[in-house]
């Protein structure tokens, strides 16, 4: 008996051992506090089992609009990376992490990506928390993971943190980040591709809000908003009008919804330009795990079919 109970305790301890050298034990996971589900999504590719991944603004929901929690800055405060997106998107992320504690590092994930500016003379209001000023009259275009290419590098940044932070996970970090990599580049190749295939005059739509300037740009389509990049901000009824004789004089064939902004400023110039709504469109957050764009990539492929379905609709 007392021979049964020995070899017992003996594979129970061998057990445990081999779970937590392997890394799978959840308490040994490396805490990574992230600002929205995007990046979340991000980190939780290249870390794996080795992270456990807390996105503040979850999916479907709005950073522009987000309000912290007395608890948001604790639970913040004790993790071991803070990742932020930067360009002005989320800087109350390393406030809120410095308020409750946090003595670690805060990874910039876009750094090192070629920046989009925007003139603030376009008629709209653009805001006035998102976007770094770079001169006057220019703003800085946060939403870089947009464009694929810049999300590469995302992953570049994210990984080498992840591998300072852990040092004996760094080869893990180093092959989820290759991995992963690969996903995108492939994906970043199909996307412009389908674009390529269409003509110039029908790549031309209206979102709710100026979160595309990074997808136009590596694309080549051209996105028309009545709102800046800060979803929140109140379009000008001289910006609306304009937008809305664009867009007859122009023909433009779609308008888009955004899973994170209210319908009825699109559906207005839906029924006063003649546009068709092609459908939403996922800017600044995923959808829950339910939903089509659970993860980046679906994300960017649901996207890229909406599109592309209703620009190379026959026009009406």
């Amino acid at each position: 008996m007392k021979s049964s109970s020995r070899l017992y305790r003996l594979r129970t301890l061998a057990a445990c051992a081999a779970l937590l050298v392997g890394g799978g034990a959840h308490a040994q996971a490396l805490e990574v506090a992230t600002s929205f589900s995007i990046l979340g999504d991000l980190v939780a590719e290249v870390g794996g089992e080795r992270v456990k991944v807390r996105a503040l603004v979850g999916p479907d929901e709005d950073a522009h609009a987000f309000q912290p929690r007395p608890s948001d800055a604790r639970e913040i405060g004790s993790a071991a990376l803070v990742v932020v997106n930067g360009l002005g998107f989320d800087d109350w992320m390393t406030r809120l992490a410095r308020a409750g504690g946090f003595k670690g590092t805060v990874v910039v994930a876009s750094e090192g990506i070629s920046t989009l500016e925007m003139a603030r003379d376009d008629g709209h209001d653009h805001g006035h928390d998102h976007g770094h000023d770079h001169g006057k009259g220019k703003a800085v275009d946060p939403h870089a993971w947009q464009d694929v290419a810049n999300v590469r590098r995302y992953v570049a940044n994210i990984a080498a943190a992840l591998a300072a932070a852990d040092p004996e996970g760094a080869s893990v970090y180093r092959a989820a980040a290759e991995r992963y990599d690969g996903e995108l580049k492939v994906l970043d190749a199909e996307i412009r591709a389908a674009f390529a295939a269409l003509p110039a005059e029908r790549r031309k739509v209206v979102s709710s809000h100026a979160a595309f300037g990074y997808f136009a740009r590596a694309y080549e389509v051209r996105f028309l908003s009545p709102v800046g990049v800060a979803n929140n901000a109140e379009p000008t009824a001289k910006g609306v009008a304009r937008l809305i004789r664009q867009l007859k004089a122009e023909k433009v064939p779609a308008v888009f919804l955004e899973n994170v902004a209210d319908p009825r400023l699109i559906e207005r110039i839906r029924s006063e330009s003649g546009a068709a709504v092609g459908g939403t469109l996922y800017s600044d957050a995923l959808s829950k795990a339910d939903g089509p764009a659970p993860t980046y990539v679906r994300m960017m492929r649901t996207n890229l079919e909406t599109l592309h379905k209703a620009l190379a609709a026959p026009a009406r």
